[in-house]
């Protein structure tokens, strides 16, 4: 990219009011401040985002996420901010609504969890300088080691027949439910810690991936998931642990 020109990374936090797992999700307690709230301010740290947007169908989120210093320009309508909504149809709202209401595309957009509220901010820079060095790919995600090697996973089929859930001929490995994950080809999940997208990727492709993506692994340590009290409690828990270690 032009290194004299500002590069605009758009960070972009969906946030709906109907979370139904735990109740009012994205604005309950969590150490001491609302979830969100973590999400807001490791993005606030970092040195390359631009603009931190939270998009949202509810102005008491709103209200939350401007208290912490994210932009609300717009509320979410309420047919992309139901249950069974998926990512794209929110990304793609908000940047047609910037195009098309302040002509403002930004180079680079970052999808951000409110439900990862232990995220480093080391790890949202390195996944934008990792797209800043690869325009010509379509995301970059933030990967870990898959706990469960999908080699060693099966359908279980009519007959209770089990059959390998990965084709043995697509690795050329017989029975790799019987060899140790050591000898295997190294696996990774996803999940959704952090992704970073190209504009065009959404807009013109109308993918939150693309074809070409590319991956950088990032601390386990790290990465949790909130969609149950028990994982809430858990995260907490994990938090607490990492702020009494700062402290010290």
């Amino acid at each position: 990219m032009n290194k004299h020109k500002r590069v605009e990374v758009l960070a972009l936090i969906p946030a709906r009011g109907g979370s139904k797992g735990i109740p009012r999700k994205n604005i309950k307690q969590f150490c001491g401040k609302p979830l969100m709230a973590w999400t807001i301010e490791e993005a606030k740290k970092s040195r390359y985002v631009t603009r931190i947007v939270v998009s949202t169908d509810d102005e008491e989120i709103a209200g939350v996420a401007r208290q912490y210093g994210a932009e609300v320009p717009f509320m979410r309508p309420v047919e992309i901010a139901g249950d069974t909504t998926v990512d794209l149809p929110v990304f793609e709202h908000a940047l047609t609504w910037f195009k098309n209401n302040e002509g403002y595309t930004p180079d680079i957009i970052l999808h951000l969890r409110v439900n990862s509220p232990l995220r480093a901010v080391s790890d949202i820079d390195r996944g934008i300088e990792l797209m800043m060095q690869n325009m010509h790919a379509d995301s970059v995600r933030a990967v870990t080691k898959a706990p469960l090697h999908p080699l060693k996973t099966y359908a279980l089929g009519e007959g209770n027949i089990l059959s390998p859930f990965v084709p043995e001929e697509v690795f050329g490995i017989k029975q790799a439910i019987n060899m140790p994950w050591q000898v295997l080809p190294k696996a990774y999940t996803t999940g959704g810690y952090l992704s970073v997208i190209k504009p065009a990727t959404i807009l013109e492709k109308h993918s939150m991936s693309g074809d070409f993506m590319l991956g950088f692994e990032v601390d386990q340590g790290n990465v949790v998931d909130i969609d149950t009290p028990m994982q809430f409690a858990l995260a907490e828990m994990l938090m607490q642990e990492r702020l009494a270690r700062t402290k010290t």
